[in-house]
């Protein structure tokens, strides 16, 4: 009888399979044997994708001429610092006497493709071995179990294996041949701006599209023109508790449409705001009529459960952590079998998990922060009718339902790095949120109306804290108000008079687009491009963003270390530096194409259609050769120097020491070459 061999991608996780087979195995130089069963593992990728000068020595110096490079066939090589376990995976696999391999790197399309790329390399006779692929959500023992009971034959995952093909490819063409176009075309260019000894002009499909991103932000902000404004506010009384009312110059008003008005609650001039407080001061005393009350309750739902996004950006808002450092947390967390798989882009569950969900809800009974939650939620048994909620949606799912706690590996928490603990009780209490009520809040809105001018007030106050209990402090930032208030403004009805105590002119101005931080920008990533902060509508237009919850971390990890961007580590906000300014204006002049987040999220979505089926993998590479050719065609056609150096300039004003230091070097080295 043959051997069955199990390949994960980490050691930690290897170790993790032994111990649920319940097999005696021995330790080997690189893996775990025992009498049927071998166990080992990559460390991470194994193998990569060759360099062109792979294919043909004349690729290793740079050069216009031999661009684009779109080879035929694509040549892959062994990773060197790693190949020794690569040898070692390669003979496991070809053993004669293993004739079942079960694989079990993450399960996701980064995972599958490790596994593809070493038995593509190692030569595997498939027809002679048995390819099984585990597919699970967690590391604990069940899970782990279940995975294998239930693995499928490989080749039913071949789309994913082909998307995974096609997006290294596609990385690889696009970086390969526009990193060499620009930085031959204009790398001298920027160089001799900066007065460096060279630049080399990094480009990536979706690396450059985040770049446009932060420099747009960046320079919509130094254009924006603050507006002031000027509000006439009411200050009114009833059952001596004072509150407030704002104009509003709606249907009846004598300002209604008219230029005067910033918008139908503000003046663009002062005088004009101070002539009509002058105006409905006339009648004495000063007294307003309740035109309208509208009483009603407000309900507010817990919110979805967290994917790997919603995660990066709650810890960048509230542990100001970078997406990379929550990505490795929760990673962590679920090597540990804390939680289940975070690289996940979906925020609910599947129908076969929530039909399980007790025991996820009962090993938190023993996790202090939640227990007293946890207990009450299995005592009055909410979590029964979970399945008939927005919280599950099988619909909703690709690869992994969205990251819960296992309730297991609590022994261990304590002993984890630093911020494992916050994050851990952020993706307890957003779990058990979702067994709870939703909030009810009391709404108040009133009319109330001087002369022809309406004032427009309301006030809402939280009734049932409903689920906000759990979700903690953070959660339950709603504006809310004196209960005595509520209470008086209760006994009021249409016609009832108030006395005015005053109007007064409150100015504000308008205010220039946010910077994005860390965590916004891997939301608009998510979406798109699009910066969107109400967490209902986000998920309304959800569809393939910019990259993918596993790489999106360290798109930007590496736009910081290429030095395009800087990121405050203390508040998160990112913002360009000169040189990603300059590489911005290069690609928009040469490449537009790459800075459109539609455009960059397209591609992603063709990745999706690949690994669905729905579109062959030869169709995406003829698109993707045509892209690239085209592309590189037109930039070797144009000569944009000297429109560089004015766009340059405009935004060298910005970075005054950068640029003297710059100016400094140029004008040394053209006295040097006299």
């Amino acid at each position: 009888m043959g051997k069955s061999l199990f390949i994960a991608e980490k050691p930690s996780v290897a170790q993790e399979f032994a111990k649920a087979l319940k097999v005696n195995t021995a330790r080997k130089d690189g893996f775990l044997e025992g009498e049927s069963v071998i166990v080992t593992w990559c460390v991470g990728h194994l193998v990569t994708m060759s360099y062109p000068e792979v294919y043909d020595e004349k690729y290793k110096k740079w050069s216009l001429a031999a661009l684009p490079f779109l080879p035929e066939k694509f040549l892959y090589e062994v990773i060197p610092g790693v190949s020794k376990q690569y040898k070692t995976v390669s003979g496991l696999l070809n053993r004669a006497d293993v004739d079942t391999i079960y694989v079990c790197t993450d399960s996701g399309r980064e995972g599958e493709y490790i596994y593809r790329l070493v038995e593509q390399q190692a030569g595997v006779d498939k027809k002679s071995k048995k390819r099984r692929r585990v597919w699970i959500d967690s590391q604990t023992e069940e899970e782990i179990l279940r995975g294998i009971e239930t693995a499928k034959d490989l080749s039913e995952y071949d789309n994913l294996s082909e998307a995974a093909y096609l997006r290294a490819k596609e990385d690889y063409l696009m970086g390969i041949n526009f990193s060499r176009l620009l930085t031959l075309k204009y790398g001298n260019t920027v160089s001799n701006y900066l007065n460096t000894k060279y630049t080399v002009i990094s480009v990536g499909r979706v690396m450059t599209c985040v770049l446009g991103m932060v420099v747009r932000r960046e320079r919509e902000i130094r254009q924006f023109v603050k507006t002031p404004f000027y509000r006439v506010v009411s200050t009114m009384e009833q059952g001596g508790k004072e509150f407030e009312g704002e104009f509003r110059a709606v249907a009846g008003s004598a300002y209604e449409g008219s230029p005067v008005l910033y918008k139908e609650n503000g003046f663009k001039e002062k005088v004009h705001a101070q002539k009509l407080i002058e105006r409905l001061s006339e009648s004495q005393p000063l007294q307003a009529a309740v035109n309208s009350v509208e009483r009603k309750k407000e309900k507010k739902n817990p919110p979805l459960l967290f994917n790997l996004a919603e995660l990066q950006n709650e810890c960048s808002r509230i542990f100001k952590i970078s997406p990379d450092e929550t990505l490795r947390v929760v990673q962590e967390l679920y090597e540990k079998k804390l939680v289940t798989y975070p690289r996940t882009d979906a925020r609910v569950l599947s129908t076969a998990v929530a039909k399980e969900i007790a025991k996820n809800i009962r090993g938190l009974c023993s996790y202090a922060p939640m227990a007293q939650f946890a207990s009450e939620v299995l005592e009055t048994g909410s979590y029964k009718g979970i399945s008939r909620t927005r919280y599950v949606n099988d619909k909703q799912i690709t690869d992994h339902y969205a990251i819960i706690p296992t309730g297991q590996g609590l022994g261990v928490l304590s002993r984890l790095g630093t911020n494992a603990a916050g994050v851990y009780e952020l993706i307890a209490r957003r779990f058990l949120s979702i067994f709870y009520p939703a909030a009810v809040y009391q709404k108040i809105s009133l009319v109330t109306q001087i002369g022809t001018e309406k004032f427009f007030s309301s006030f809402k106050v939280l009734e049932e804290q409903g689920y906000l209990k759990v979700a903690g402090t953070k959660a339950a930032k709603d504006e809310t108000y004196d209960p005595a208030l509520i209470g008086a403004l209760h006994t009021l009805k249409k016609g009832s008079i108030l006395p005015v105590k005053k109007l007064e002119i409150k100015e504000g101005e308008t205010s220039p687009p946010k910077r994005y931080n860390s965590g916004s920008m891997i939301l608009a990533m998510e979406n798109a491009g699009q910066l969107i902060e109400d967490e209902e509508l986000r998920e309304q237009i959800k569809g393939s963003g910019i990259g993918t919850s596993a790489t999106r971390a360290e798109i930007l990890k590496k736009l910081i270390a290429n030095k395009y961007i800087a990121l405050n580590k203390k508040t998160q906000i990112l913002t360009p530096t000169l040189l990603g300014e300059m590489i911005f204006d290069v690609v928009s002049v040469s490449i537009r194409s790459l800075l459109n987040p539609e455009l960059t999220a397209s591609w992603e979505k063709g990745l999706t259609y690949v690994a669905e089926g729905s579109i062959t993998p030869e169709e995406y590479m003829t698109k993707l050769n045509h892209f690239v050719k085209s592309r590189t065609e037109n930039v070797l056609g144009n000569n944009l120097h000297y429109e560089l150096r004015s766009v340059f300039d405009a935004a060298a004003k910005f970075y005054p020491q950068k640029a003297a230091e710059g100016r400094s070097g140029r004008k040394i080295k053209k006295d040097g070459g006299k």
